[in-house]
């Protein structure tokens, strides 16, 4: 996706005129930077003052607890904002890592001067308040699906949740996500092994079949799970 194509699909600036970006994007302090795959953008613990958006590439929003164990929360594709509930919420710190999963370019703006109306009083800050209203809510909405899957006492459950939700969303069987297979593992919270174990004994018994990323259902898992 080129960096026009990332601002016109970003929530933040929907009606919001192409002309006034330039303009809008200075009063917001906006600041680019690129980092390659394996960057941190922003570290847990680092001030949680900016919301990102993300121009090319693929980031992830990434949790380590005390143990070193990493839980991927969510993935951030081109146009989406990333770091908006933390700043938004006035969180001191930010609880979790933004890391490169891809080399990536991202905007990231000052949150006080979205949420503040500045001495110029422009047009769009009220557009903008709004707008980064509803992306907070729909991330929260996110997050609450992933707590769904990942509250799954199964690998099969939540591996098969997560494949069932990703289905309905695309309207269709055959889908792709946006993690490799440790990726995933991260994300469901589970350990590697156990998830490449379970997903080939979901394709030995024609449930799933599967290549790299790229999944199809064939057909509703019976009911007994297995761990």
């Amino acid at each position: 996706m080129a960096v026009s194509d990332a601002f016109a699909h970003c929530p933040l600036f929907a009606g919001i005129a192409p002309e006034d970006l330039s303009g809008l994007l200075g009063c917001l302090g906006a600041r680019r930077i690129a980092r390659p795959k394996g960057g941190v953008i922003l570290p847990e613990g680092s001030p949680a003052r900016e919301v990102g958006i993300l121009l090319s590439g693929r980031v992830q929003l990434i949790r380590t607890d005390y143990y070193g164990n990493r839980s991927i929360m969510m993935s951030i594709s081109p146009g989406e904002l990333f770091a908006e509930s933390f700043a938004c919420a006035g969180t001191v710190h930010m609880p979790a890592s933004i890391v490169a999963a891809e080399d990536c370019e991202a905007l990231l703006l000052d949150c006080r001067r979205i949420l503040t109306t500045c001495s110029h009083a422009c047009a769009f800050h009220s557009r903008i308040i709004y707008n980064l209203l509803q992306t907070v809510a729909a991330k929260n909405l996110s997050l609450h699906r992933r707590a769904m899957i990942t509250a799954g006492r199964t690998t099969r459950e939540k591996l098969m949740t997560y494949l069932l939700l990703q289905a309905r969303e695309a309207g269709r069987a055959d889908i792709t996500v946006p993690f490799d297979r440790q990726g995933l593992a991260d994300y469901l919270e589970v350990d590697r092994s156990g998830l490449s174990a379970e997903m080939s004994k979901l394709k030995r018994e024609g449930v799933i079949d599967y290549y790299k990323s790229d999944f199809r259902l064939l057909r509703m898992p019976d009911s007994d799970e297995s761990n």
